[in-house]
């Protein structure tokens, strides 16, 4: 967890028998010697909620994710209106794609005390995975911090494209990238828009700004590939192709790891003529993928 923990200094003292292991486990942490941290706070005796804190918050740097929230919730078990322990767990489970049980977290939060936009941002995030895009709009237009705005206008947006209010969410994406250019996600998302609509022009000057950033982008390729092979330009198509497929082999990846309506639009029948098309043109079998 960062030092701007938005619930810091709620848990209560730990008892002094064990305040010097606390206070070990932490100079360690600091230090950057997690797993060592951790081995100063395991052991049979049941202790505070700060000390559940802590070993969660340690577990959660090794990405121990179960064991961290085992630890979030003995600290619930110890002190049930500990905010900070309700926030770690509800990262934690969000972390472990558990939308509905982190969910549950963010709302105690909130009810406690809804000035927390970063915890509002949170539950946002998880009602879009939960296919709720409306209830997630709503908290994000609740939130008004300005260090938080860029997570916001992004969230906003992504709930727009769920509701399919294109021309509003593309507007917003757009902010995103003039706060920073480099937003890869923005870009995605705006890639997969832009093929919803079918607008090959948007299409391709996204997919060319993307891969400007990223290289080996899949998103990036593949919608240049689609791009080529509607216009017809096979050439173009091959080249494109052949990027992806090297950069699949390369990271392990699957081709279909992509938007969907990216993967819909180029059909099976297509990466087929694509894979056969590279493998004339270097004159040894490849691997399809």
């Amino acid at each position: 967890m960062t030092n701007s923990h938005p619930y810091r200094g709620s848990a209560a003292a730990a008892a002094p028998a064990i305040s010097d292991s606390i206070e070990a486990a932490r100079a360690l942490r600091t230090r950057g010697r997690i797993e060592e941290a951790l081995g100063v706070l395991t052991g049979p005796i049941k202790l505070s909620a700060e000390f559940y804190i802590l070993r969660g918050d340690l577990q959660f740097d090794l990405e121990q994710l179960e064991d961290a929230a085992d630890s979030y919730t003995a600290a619930l078990a110890s002190e049930p209106d500990n905010l900070c322990a309700h926030y770690n767990l509800g990262i934690c489970l969000r972390q472990m794609k558990r939308w509905a049980a982190a969910m549950k977290c963010f709302e105690k939060l909130l009810a406690y005390d809804p000035h927390r936009d970063r915890v509002r941002i949170a539950l946002a995030d998880c009602l879009l995975h939960l296919d709720q895009p409306e209830e997630a709009l709503a908290h994000f237009d609740q939130c008004w911090s300005q260090s938080e705005r860029p997570m916001v206008l992004f969230g906003k947006a992504a709930a727009l494209q769920l509701l399919h209010r294109f021309e509003e969410a593309e507007s917003l994406y757009k902010q995103v990238l003039a706060l920073d250019p480099r937003a890869e996600e923005a870009l995605s998302n705006l890639i997969a828009m832009n093929i919803e609509v079918f607008d090959l022009e948007s299409v391709q000057c996204n997919a060319l700004q993307l891969l400007e950033i990223s290289p080996h982008s899949a998103i990036a390729l593949q919608a240049l590939t689609l791009v080529a092979l509607e216009r017809r330009n096979y050439d173009a198509a091959s080249r494109h192709f052949s990027r992806l497929t090297e950069s699949a082999e390369s990271d392990r990846l699957s081709i279909g790891e992509s938007t969907d309506a990216i993967e819909y639009r180029l059909g099976r029948e297509a990466l087929e003529a694509l894979n056969e098309r590279r493998r004339a043109s270097s004159g040894v079998p490849g691997r399809d993928l």
